[in-house]
């Protein structure tokens, strides 16, 4: 029988009620972790991934609030770390988007909510988990491709995802002495349901070969899975590029 890359592990994960996140906590409790989930608003979406990660075998808690708030991520931890007594993988997926054509357009409210939830809200949980990771344990950010290439219609979240490449560099950089690894994956397009909802998308064909349609978020996971195992023990301070092709500089 092949070994489980995350036997006995447990993992925190932010927004995994869908899409990337979700293909992810499913992937590390088949591979023998137990999933901590973060989510903002989804009930029903939360729930489902967790009734999918027991039917693995594995356990599942589920916390909802917003990583925006620094008493509900102290709360969360500490609430975690008295259930299971430990925390070995962080993963920074939640995020959020709002579409723009023009930067007129652009509303303050929706430039605060992107910032706050996407790199804000990462810091802020990263630093209450941080003290209780120990050598060999690590921590994985969500990025993106428009981080290094932009986009006309997502300027502010574009820069949250640049931002995100700076913090996962310079944390690796404080965390190496600790051997705790710090690295980002950044898709390119992924069929998420935040990207349906937030760009009116058509369903894609699961039919075309995987380099000529977006990703699947279960293709997305393999990134997160692999920077997270063994196999990735020299790795830190990195960014995986599953992108379809795109070209990237970083």
């Amino acid at each position: 029988m092949q070994e489980l890359k995350l036997a006995d592990k447990s993992v925190l994960i932010t927004g995994a009620d869908s899409g990337i996140g979700k293909a992810v906590a499913l992937l590390a409790a088949k591979e023998g972790a137990d999933v901590a989930i973060i989510y903002h608003e989804d009930d029903e979406g939360a729930e489902k991934t967790k009734k999918e990660i027991e039917n693995l075998g594995r356990k599942c808690r589920l916390f909802s609030g917003d990583i925006n708030d620094y008493e509900f991520c102290e709360k969360t931890v500490a609430a975690l770390i008295s259930e299971w007594g430990k925390i070995n993988i962080l993963i920074n997926n939640a995020g959020t988007q709002f579409p723009a054509e023009r930067i007129q357009d652009l509303e303050e409210e929706n430039i605060r909510k992107t910032f706050d939830t996407n790199i804000i809200g990462m810091i802020l949980l990263t630093k209450v988990v941080f003290p209780y990771l120990q050598e060999g344990d690590s921590i994985i950010n969500t990025t993106s491709a428009v981080a290094y290439e932009g986009h006309p219609e997502l300027l502010d979240y574009a820069a949250t995802k640049g931002a995100i490449v700076s913090f996962t560099r310079s944390l690796a950089l404080q965390a190496k002495p600790k051997g705790i690894r710090v690295n980002a994956v950044a898709p390119g397009p992924v069929a998420t349901p935040l990207t349906k909802e937030t760009f009116d998308e058509k369903e894609e064909d699961p039919g075309k070969p995987p380099l000529e349609r977006k990703a699947t978020p279960e293709e997305v996971a393999e990134s997160f899975l692999f920077l997270v195992s063994e196999g990735a023990a020299q790795i830190t301070g990195q960014v995986l590029h599953p992108n379809g092709g795109l070209i990237v500089n970083g």
